[in-house]
C-alpha cells in the first residue's frame, strides 16, 4: 500500500478510475463510495467551485486563472469535481465519455444550428 495516490499520466479517464479505485481500496473507503454519498460529495465540491466565482463578474470570472491564488483554488475545486464525478461514474458502472458523447448528440439534435444559433433559449422538447 502507498500513501501517496499514484501519478496520472494523461492516459484518460479510465486510468484515472483505476487510480481512484486504488486509491479507495488501500483506505477501505469503497464502504463509504455508495451513489448517494458520492453524488452528495460531487454536490457539496461543485457548491465550492461555485463558491470561488459566486461574486466576480462576468469579466473577473473570465480572467480568475490569471490570479494566481484565486486561480489555485478554482484549479483545485475542479480536481475535486472531476474527482467524484469519475468515482461515482465508476461506481455505477458508466462509461464517463459515451455518456457525455450520447448526451452531446441528443443535444444537437434538440438544438439544431440553424434554430440555436446565438440564442440561449431552453428546447421545447426538453
Amino acid at each position: 500500500m502507498t500513501n501517496q495516490p499514484a501519478t496520472h499520466g494523461g492516459a484518460g479517464v479510465e486510468s484515472l478510475a483505476e487510480v481512484l479505485r486504488r486509491f479507495a481500496e488501500e483506505r477501505d473507503w469503497q464502504q463509504f463510495h455508495t451513489p448517494k454519498n458520492l453524488a452528495m460529495a460531487l454536490s457539496g465540491e461543485v457548491g465550492e467551485l461555485l463558491a470561488e466565482l459566486q461574486w466576480l463578474t462576468p469579466d473577473e470570472s473570465a480572467r480568475v486563472m490569471a490570479d494566481p491564488v484565486a486561480g489555485a483554488r478554482v484549479r483545485a475545486e475542479i480536481g475535486d469535481v472531476m474527482i467524484y464525478l469519475v468515482r461515482l461514474a465508476d461506481v455505477l458502472g458508466i462509461d464517463l465519455v459515451q455518456a457525455a458523447t450520447d448526451k452531446l448528440a441528443d443535444s444537437a439534435r434538440r438544438y439544431p444550428v440553424e434554430q440555436a444559433r446565438g440564442s440561449a433559449a431552453k428546447a421545447v422538447d426538453a
